[in-house]
């Protein structure tokens, strides 16, 4: 009942384990300029265009609660992790359709329903393996350089992003059982991501268009509001996982009524 769960968890861990290795190169590399360019930040910020921070949604750029906020989660995380995600959804069932290994599959008494559920449910593994151990390194990586980070904000910034990057990943389910072909689902997925994470941007600039932003999933995660106010925004994470269902429960629709 759970063998493909298992098969694909054991697929998910090795890209799981390198981004994290990833993330602990980038954390070391920006917790050793902090120290050098804290007294500088006041004079980095006057440089740069208000938007510049409207764009990011950057704020106390001389604290390391704000410093890390912009550097890795406003980017890297909003956005680079949620591609990953989105990419790795639009694969789950596209790629065994192109390679016709889904109608092996489908030849074992195994519901459509049930592969649809197994193969998202394999996502335990990097959502795990993201979220425990990169809080790790940062909160290790501050005492380094003696700061320190509200360890309940921290925790609290990693917990609220799960929705929004199983949103994300959602979004690749959607396109997996759509499109056949792999590659073209995941350059879909990537790409829609991206320019909601764009839009989302681009809109807080303007306050007369900021309303097109709550169309996009990254509007529901505020990483400087969780890390540098220690504002939870619970209802915003409630409202991306019931997006997160709804998108599931239309990929299983779609994929039960298709002819493969």
């Amino acid at each position: 009942m759970t063998a493909i769960l298992r098969l694909e968890s054991r697929k998910r861990l090795r890209g799981s384990l390198l981004l994290v290795a990833v993330f602990a190169v980038l954390s070391a590399l920006y917790f050793s300029m902090f120290p050098g360019i804290q007294e500088e930040m006041d004079a980095l910020e006057a440089a740069f265009p208000e938007y510049m921070f409207d764009l990011f949604g950057i704020e106390e750029l001389h604290t390391i609660e704000g410093f890390i906020a912009a550097e890795i989660y406003s980017f890297f995380w909003s956005l680079l992790v949620a591609i990953y995600f989105a990419y790795v959804g639009a694969g789950l069932i596209a790629s065994d359709v192109q390679d016709r290994r889904m109608d092996l599959t489908l030849s074992n008494p195994v519901s459509r329903e049930s592969i649809v559920l197994q193969k998202i449910a394999a996502l335990w593994v990097p959502l795990v393996a993201l979220n425990v151990g990169v809080p790790i390194i940062v909160y290790v990586g501050a005492l380094a350089i003696g700061e320190s980070f509200n360890p309940v904000a921290l925790a609290m910034v990693h917990l609220l992003s799960i929705p929004y990057l199983l949103v994300c990943a959602g979004i690749g389910l959607v396109l997996s059982v759509v499109v056949d072909h792999a590659r073209r689902a995941r350059g879909t997925a990537l790409t829609l991501v991206f320019v909601c994470w764009l839009v989302d941007g681009v809109s807080r600039v303007d306050p007369e268009y900021e309303w097109i932003g709550a169309f996009t999933p990254s509007r529901y995660w505020e990483e400087t509001d969780v890390l540098v106010h220690e504002e939870y925004a619970f209802a915003d994470a409630a409202l991306l996982s019931v997006v997160f269902f709804l998108l599931v429960g239309l990929a299983v629709v779609v994929f039960v009524r298709r002819d493969i």
